[in-house]
């Protein structure tokens, strides 16, 4: 007796609910989505099959069974790598991959040990759809009908397809109106449309920001100066007492204000920089925030650059290298100031040998500048000690007054150290990023006090302004249960978390008395109009978000570049509005003004990087430029 056959298009209804069903428990287990009520579980469950319907529903078109049957596994496939290529980039970054991101290949070849650290050979599972596809095609005895499949069948199947895009769309827009506004959220995105639309939308937000730069004639300015002129404050009355000196910046990498002043079981994390804590020769801001988004270091790099916001899906260093900006460096420079980075890397990482020449800055030392081997390397590359070490040799060389910013190397993901530079023991929680991050700060921040000591021996220390500040948080949500443990607390919520986003600023000033512990709420687009007023160089016409943050009109507020904020009262964090003090919800209209305003100063951050709008502007005048022709 011969066996029965399944139906004409069981492998297509197979290939449906399998990956259907493995998206759905990925987005349970592998993403930390905050999930408040039965109506986002639904849409959570719903919105990847309405993107797959449709594009598993593309093979009714084929002619041949064999053609669609080679179209579903192939697709199943490229799904499975783009779903994986998200899990193991969230793994890392707390967050999902961007159009931008992945044409940064250029940086891929040094993630090295960072890549190890996230792929584990559980994450064939990834794959386990493609695998019961490929068998069904194999194994399942269907019927088998070449030709076209019936136009009707067509409509009627799509008919249905749609109506469940629509039904996924409809009850997002309901429990999220206004969603398709917020491209730089991307979690509340894939809650709300999956992760298969979301990476059609966000190759439809790549091409309209492709589009803005050459449709731009300068006219979007007006609306732009007229807000960042709005904004303007007093400068401090600081400004112009420092002028002269050199200026030395110090990217710490992944340092997070947690560590700072605090213990991990009876062990100093950072006595040095504990040390500078409350002295008078030193601005220590307990309140200050990292403004980051996927570009991480680069992106601390271009906001303190330009006081501007990096780009939310993306970094600005590799979408708009060749930009036009107003940058810290190219002001520094036109007033006499050599400027300089230090970073023991290669010149095209991050394509900061691009980007510099946009930045207007004189000097790259990169890792051709400096004497790298087996044994004074780790992970990254060179270690802190003798990076410091070797550029005080190269600082020697520089003619003053000059400004050098100094990237910072070893306190990096996975923060992995040789045995014989550990100070302390590794810290005892479920997270082993956590345990070996306290001794990597600590061995950065030795590091730090040893460039200090140098540095006195030489005649730059006296005449200099040391900014110290953390690039980007270094312990993702990724790790909160061990987070939790280390400060004592139940669970950390999106209120602990969007504090957590904390980074320390030290503005070190050698012979100055009137340092101290500075309250003020901050982030990094306030450092430069901050720096440049210490040594008298005038910001009145530069396009730029922050301000000074030593004077008396500094507003404290917060934007993060996924547009949480904080202020001296507020936290709103996960779309939830909390009173800062108690930690504890409050009304949400409390918030509203502010969230208008964050979304606006980061719509028009946007605006000026994608549409490279300072090629039409005359920094020295603040007027446009009318010559269009000049400005391309």
């Amino acid at each position: 007796m011969e066996q029965k056959k399944w139906p004409l298009h069981s492998i297509l209804a197979i290939a449906i609910i399998a990956t259907w069903l493995k998206t759905a428990i990925t987005y349970e287990v592998s993403f930390d989505l905050n999930i408040e009520n039965i109506m986002q579980q639904l849409i959570l469950w719903i919105n990847p099959l309405s993107f797959l319907l449709i594009i598993y529903g593309v093979s009714l078109f084929l002619k041949t069974t064999k053609a669609r049957n080679r179209y579903i596994v192939t697709t199943s496939i490229i799904l499975s790598v783009v779903l994986y290529g998200n899990v193991a980039f969230y793994r890392f970054y707390n967050d999902f991959v961007t159009l931008p991101v992945l044409f940064q290949t250029s940086n891929f070849g040094d993630l090295g040990t960072s890549a190890a650290e996230i792929v584990t050979i559980w994450d064939l599972l990834y794959f386990v759809d493609v695998v019961i596809i490929v068998c069904a095609v194999k194994w399942l005895r269907v019927e088998q009908q070449d030709g076209i499949v019936l136009p009707q069948v067509r409509r009627l199947y799509f008919t249905f397809a749609t109506a469940m895009l629509v039904l996924n769309l409809g009850l997002a827009e309901t429990e999220r109106p206004q969603l398709l506004t917020r491209s730089f959220d991307r979690e509340l995105l894939v809650k709300n449309i999956g992760t298969y639309n979301y990476h059609l939308y966000d190759l439809y937000i790549q091409s309209k920001s492709s589009a803005q730069r050459a449709l731009a004639d300068g006219s979007e300015l007006v609306e732009v100066s007229n807000y960042v002129n709005a904004s303007k404050i007093e400068r401090s009355e600081l400004f112009g007492e420092f002028e002269g000196r050199n200026v030395i910046f110090i990217s710490l990498e992944s340092l997070q204000s947690f560590v700072i002043d605090e213990q991990m079981d009876g062990h100093e994390i950072t006595p040095f920089l504990n040390s500078l804590v409350g002295r008078d020769d030193t601005f220590y801001f307990n309140n200050f925030y990292h403004q980051t988004g996927l570009g991480k270091t680069s992106d601390s790099e271009f906001i303190t650059e330009n006081s501007l916001f990096g780009l939310g899906r993306g970094a600005v260093f590799f979408t708009h290298g060749g930009n036009t900006y107003n940058s810290m460096s190219e002001k520094l420079r036109n007033n006499g100031y050599f400027t300089s980075v230090m970073h023991a890397n290669s010149k095209s990482f991050w394509n900061r040998d691009m980007i510099y020449q946009s930045f207007n800055i004189e000097k790259f030392y990169d890792v051709e500048s400096y004497n790298v081997t087996d044994d004074n390397a780790v992970n990254w590359g060179l270690k802190d000690k003798p990076f410091f070490e070797q550029s005080v040799e190269l600082m020697k060389q520089m003619p003053q007054p000059f400004a050098t910013r100094m990237i910072t190397l070893t306190n990096h993901f996975p923060f992995t150290l040789d045995v014989t530079d550990q100070s302390i023991p590794e810290y005892t929680s479920n997270s082993a990023t956590l345990n070996r991050y306290f001794q990597t700060v600590r061995y950065m921040d030795e590091s730090l006090e040893l460039f200090f000591e140098q540095l006195k021996e030489t005649d730059i220390y006296d005449n200099s302004i040391i900014v110290m500040y953390g690039d980007h948080y270094g312990i993702s949500e990724n790790h909160n249960k061990a987070m939790a443990q280390f400060l004592n607390k139940e669970e950390i919520t999106a209120y602990d978390s969007a504090l957590l986003q904390s980074v320390p600023l030290f503005i070190h000033i050698p012979g100055y008395t009137e340092g101290g512990v500075m309250e003020q709420v901050a982030g990094q687009v306030d450092t430069r109009p901050t720096v440049l007023h210490l040594l008298g160089i005038d910001t009145e016409y530069d396009m730029q978000m922050g301000s000074d943050l030593l004077s008396a009109e500094h507003e404290d507020f917060v934007i993060f570049r996924d547009g949480r904020f904080i202020t001296d009262e507020l936290v709103y964090a996960g779309e939830v509005c909390y009173d800062r003090s108690s930690g504890e919800q409050t009304d949400s209209a409390l918030c509203e003004p502010y969230i208008e305003r964050a979304n606006m100063e980061l719509e028009y951050s946007d605006k000026l990087i994608n549409g490279d709008l300072l090629r039409f502007y005359d920094d020295q005048t603040g007027q446009l430029i009318i010559d269009h022709e000049a400005a391309q």
